[in-house]
């Protein structure tokens, strides 16, 4: 399902994990590309919008789970030609060059689900914190995954923000600890976050309803409301 979140803001919820295209005066981007089965629907939906998946300029990954980067190799067969931008945490497995750790819970379950992805064959670049990506500008925001990152785009009024949080009963959240690397440092992210990163009214999380006014304040509440470090 598309649903148009500001004039150059579209959310697309697939079963539960979103991604999402924004345009501005210069480019196109495309951030996260759900499941394999979602890259069918997805190109579809992309078209409805803009002259297909060769209009998207860039791609930018949140992280590396396989449902933010398992499209990511059907929409290249389809016709997606863009480089990908991924934190330098996850970027080696993304490119295939490293395996998740079998130590980690989290990681263990990524090299798991990693069995049914392709690399994709695009150009991946890595990104470090307060990068410049076009209009967006990157945060290291590590503990769900190493290399986690959040793309702002202040012209935009727009924070993608990947699984930093998640949205619950119309509330922000961090997930639950089985679902992070590093919990503790999950949480620092956030609070890191919401002190560094400017205020945006649009918010669009991985996974539940993206807000569209006042996600600055709602993420800082979420910060405010998790125990003291």
């Amino acid at each position: 399902m598309v649903t148009r979140l500001a004039d150059d803001v579209w959310w697309f919820d697939y079963q539960g994990v979103n991604a999402y295209l924004l345009r501005d005066e210069e480019s196109l981007t495309l951030v996260d590309t759900g499941m394999p089965w979602h890259a069918g629907r997805l190109e579809r939906d992309i078209e409805s919008l803009v002259d297909g998946l060769a209009a998207v300029d860039r791609v930018l990954v949140t992280h590396f789970d396989f449902d933010h980067v398992g499209g990511l190799n059907r929409l290249a067969d389809g016709g997606l030609d863009a480089p990908v931008y991924i934190g330098a945490g996850d970027e080696p497995f993304l490119a295939g060059r490293e395996k998740p750790t079998w130590t980690n819970r989290k990681g263990a379950l990524q090299r798991v689900t990693d069995i049914a992805r392709s690399i994709p064959a695009l150009p991946v670049e890595t990104v470090d914190d307060g990068d410049e990506i076009g209009g967006f500008v990157a945060y290291h925001t590590p503990g769900h995954t190493p290399g986690h990152t959040a793309f702002v785009h202040e012209d935009l009024s727009a924070a993608m923000v990947g699984d930093l949080v998640r949205e619950s009963d119309g509330a922000f959240e961090v997930p639950p600890w089985f679902l992070n690397y590093d919990q503790e440092q999950a949480e620092e992210s956030l609070r890191s976050f919401v002190e560094r990163a400017p205020d945006c009214d649009i918010v669009c999380q991985g996974h539940g309803t993206p807000f569209t006014e006042r996600g600055a304040e709602r993420l800082a509440a979420c910060a405010g409301a998790l125990a003291a470090p």
